[in-house]
């Protein structure tokens, strides 16, 4: 018995970010950031967000990762394991920055209610492509889907994708600061 609390004491916390709000316009609401593409980096970007909203605007957040089921690590390559979506049960908010995710139903049932629920959504950069699922189950929402044209991203946030930019890692653009522009914060790092 010792053994076993201590190999769960090991395992660590819960797989995910929760971020308590305090004060502000957001008090007592729940948003649920889900994080999971291979390429934008959200794992980064949106335990930030959430600390932001939570800190500054008084929002409960949760956020959400693709997390790898044999070592617990979050793994953005990993497209078939985002746990703690249940958290969107009691969302007022979702904020999702997916790129084909292959959920579970099991995974998948907790965004079909919440869409159900015709609650908020907010997609982030490919989220029009957030799911390419295999399972026939919730297939509407996949981005190939043949129930809903576009799947989630075109009948949740109205849009579907169009094209790739350019040539990956090989194309650039030049900027030209302004020289009354050059001491702007925005533009401190150029």
């Amino acid at each position: 018995l010792v053994l076993c609390v201590l190999a769960v004491e090991a395992r660590g916390a819960d797989p995910w970010v929760v971020y308590e709000g305090g004060a502000g316009p957001g008090k007592g609401k729940h948003v649920v950031l889900v994080s999971g593409d291979e390429e934008y980096r959200s794992e980064e970007a949106l335990p930030q967000l959430g600390k932001i909203l939570a800190k500054h605007h008084g929002f409960k957040c949760t956020v959400l990762f693709a997390i790898d089921p044999e070592t617990g690590e979050i793994d953005p390559n990993n497209q078939k394991n985002s746990p703690g979506l249940d958290a969107l049960g009691q969302a007022d908010l979702m904020i999702i920055a997916t790129h084909f995710r292959d959920l579970p139903d099991a995974q998948m049932q907790y965004v079909a209610e919440y869409d159900d629920a015709g609650k908020p959504v907010i997609g982030m950069r490919a989220a029009v492509v957030a799911f390419r699922l295999t399972s026939p189950t919730y297939e509407k929402f996949s981005c190939r889907s043949r129930m809903w044209k576009g799947g989630f991203g075109q009948q949740i946030l109205g849009q579907i994708w169009m094209s790739h930019h350019g040539r990956h890692g090989r194309e650039s653009t030049r900027g030209l600061i302004m020289p009354s522009a050059k001491d702007h914060p925005i533009l401190r790092g150029f």
